[in-house]
């Protein structure tokens, strides 16, 4: 595996070539104006994606409604690409550099939350903007209108290429993207995500391999001829409980996680179907593999001592982040200049009545206009951008959208993403891009640096393989 540690010397050589190219920088304040005076239309955009929040693959309106903005200010925009209905891309300018930025717009199920400081479900059952993709596609398109203003105002040569990238949660959108080549002419690209706390770290994440094993039995009525029947269920329980065994063989920091998505209809009926969705995690992606082959067999052991029959789909798969310090250089001296989120007394009220839910020791609320130092960190989440990290050099940052100590997946992260603290930081997030942006486009030894060091920590051998195989896109893996 690739190098994913921190280098003291690629950071001080990043900061180094940051700090000498300030004299060749062209005026950029034009981007801040812009955005500061947009405010309105992207706080908008973000309220409609977070009031009708669509699942992934299902973001029909979500990215209608992206794309009629990028079309409007003048994108070309390729929509339904990669095989999947809800992905697009949005390109502006020509010739390079070609800067890409991610958008994200897919809701989490079961999320539900109404912009109040206490748990209220909109619509129980219903999806959520529980992880702040409204936030992330709406910046992220905010930050690339005012990229293309900015060239066309300064007359620098090159390209802007919004990504519409559907089904992050668990449908590995983005993997489908790259093994398309969509990311092949582009020399760099930037992101971000919502959080609760204003970032721009390099760093790693786990890689994951996530599936549905689908047993099938015999049903029968479950008193009167309980001996006619095969359970499904008891294949699926047969599988859990030897993965819970399998746990204490496996190397840290091995992650998995499993739902019963299907186990029956009714307690007198022995169950002929049940399904359940597992995800595997781990920082390697060959011990990825190997814990999955193993969840793969308990499976098989499951069907075999249950007299069932079982089948597997994979569903997604994802690459570690690979880190780039000298792109996470750009974006935390931008971010710096941004600074955090500002919270007025409105903002401070809600924002302490959420931390008033929140168990443990939270941050202290002043935390959310600050931006913390830049260090190299090593995440326990996953997510597809690892997959675009191994094939062009990528940073991404975070921006305070959630009140301080707000775990993501939360109902405090879907309240607090439908107020003006969400919209606070999602607009820093937008700054933060677009500047760093433009000082890719001026300073041509920032993407060189950061080349030279993607190509470092691949090594000559490395050759991508998509760890969902090649499989379709699972475009009804949320119906």
């Amino acid at each position: 595996m690739p190098s994913l540690s921190f280098s003291p010397r690629l950071l001080l050589t990043a900061l180094s070539l940051i700090s000498m190219s300030v004299s060749a920088q062209v005026d950029k304040s034009s981007i801040l104006t812009a955005l500061d005076s947009d405010y309105g239309r992207y706080q908008a955009m973000a309220e409609t994606l977070w009031s009708s929040p669509e699942l992934g693959y299902l973001e029909v309106e979500s990215t209608r409604l992206l794309q009629a903005a990028l079309q409007e200010e003048g994108f070309t925009v390729e929509a339904g690409v990669a095989g999947m209905p809800t992905a697009f891309t949005a390109s502006f300018g020509s010739g390079g550099p070609v800067i890409g930025v991610l958008g994200e717009y897919d809701a989490l199920p079961g999320m539900s939350q109404a912009a109040v400081p206490y748990e209220e479900p909109l619509t129980d059952g219903a999806p959520g903007q529980a992880c702040g993709h409204h936030l992330f596609g709406t910046a992220s398109l905010a930050a690339a209108v005012a990229v293309k203003d900015w060239l066309i105002a300064s007359g620098t040569p090159g390209t802007i290429r919004y990504y519409g990238t559907p089904a992050e949660e668990g449908g590995s959108g983005k993997v489908y993207m790259v093994r398309a080549g969509l990311f092949k002419d582009v020399d760099a690209v930037i992101s971000w995500h919502a959080g609760d706390a204003n970032t721009a770290n390099p760093g790693t994440n786990l890689a994951t391999i996530s599936g549905k094993f689908r047993f099938t039995g015999r049903s029968s009525h479950a008193a009167a001829a309980p001996e006619r029947g095969r359970s499904a269920l008891d294949g699926v329980e047969a599988m859990n409980d030897m993965v819970n065994m399998l746990r204490e063989h496996t190397t840290e920091p091995t992650r998995i996680h499993y739902v019963i998505t299907d186990g029956g209809n009714a307690p007198n009926i022995v169950p002929k179907t049940a399904e359940v969705y597992y995800v595997i995690r781990h920082e390697d992606v060959d011990e990825v593999r190997s814990v999955w082959t193993r969840v793969v067999r308990t499976a098989e052991g499951a069907a075999i001592g249950t007299e069932t029959s079982m089948e597997y789909e994979i569903i997604g798969g994802t690459y570690p982040r690979l880190p780039n310090e000298a792109l996470a250089s750009v974006l935390h001296k931008n971010l710096s200049t941004v600074g955090g989120v500002q919270y007025s007394k409105e903002d401070l009220v809600f924002a302490r009545e959420i931390q008033a839910t929140l168990p443990g020791k939270v941050p202290d609320i002043a935390s959310a206009a600050v931006v913390q130092p830049m260090k190299f960190t090593k995440g326990k989440a996953s997510a597809d951008t690892g997959d675009v990290s191994w094939s062009v050099p990528m940073a991404a940052m975070r921006a305070a959208t959630w009140v301080p100590g707000t775990p993501a997946h939360s109902w405090q992260a879907v309240a607090a993403g439908g107020t003006s603290i969400g919209y606070k930081g999602m607009m820093v997030a937008a700054k933060t891009l677009a500047l760093s942006a433009a000082d890719l486009y001026t300073q041509p030894e920032l993407l060189k640096q950061a080349r030279a060091e993607f190509e470092q920590r691949l090594g000559p051998d490395f050759q991508y393989e998509a760890l969902l195989g090649d499989r379709e896109p699972a475009l009804d893996y949320r119906k």
